[in-house]
């Protein structure tokens, strides 16, 4: 959304968000393997993750294809969904051979996000899917940012992967 400012600028709008990024791990594989499968298998988790991110107080912000951009008010929120989505999934993939399961990787940032209607742009977006790509088929990453945040609040543990350059992103995160 633009807005005019004292002096007929137009202001893009922005606020911080707490942003969870996911994808499916090898999708185009599960897909030239088994179109229709696939598909069935996708509608099904993504009606299963859109309720729970909406349950845990998020926003389904964009999809495309087998990704899913949701925003959070609360870093706990977007961090308890993510895990939830896991453990629901994992559930939900039990008896599937491991080529026709799908795993998502989710990847948690929190930063200023750029709004054009109902979608998010800008480096916390991008720094949330570098994020989801580092993850663990079935895993989550977050950024140094998040941890920082939720480090002794949380019944989680966490894996350190130190301090990473994430592609076409100017800072270490």
């Amino acid at each position: 959304m633009a807005a005019k400012i004292a002096n007929g600028v137009d202001r893009i709008q922005r606020k911080l968000a707490a942003i969870l990024a996911a994808d499916v791990a090898g999708y185009s594989r599960l897909m030239s393997t088994d179109e229709t499968g696939t598909m069935r298998t996708l509608s099904a988790y993504r009606q299963l993750m859109d309720g729970l991110i909406a349950q845990y107080g998020g926003r389904v912000a964009n999809t495309a294809g087998d990704s899913i951009l949701a925003e959070f008010q609360s870093l706990f929120d977007a961090v308890e969904c993510s895990v939830a989505i896991q453990l629901k999934l994992g559930e939900a993939a039990a008896g599937m051979t491991e080529d026709a399961a799908l795993r998502f990787r989710i990847g948690i940032h929190l930063g200023d996000v750029l709004v054009r209607g109902s979608d998010l742009l800008g480096d916390g977006v991008n720094i949330a899917a570098r994020l989801e790509g580092m993850a663990e088929p079935g895993g989550v990453c977050i950024s140094g940012v998040v941890f920082d945040q939720i480090d002794g609040k949380m019944d989680l543990s966490f894996r350190s992967l130190g301090i990473q350059s994430l592609k076409n992103i100017a800072r270490p995160v």
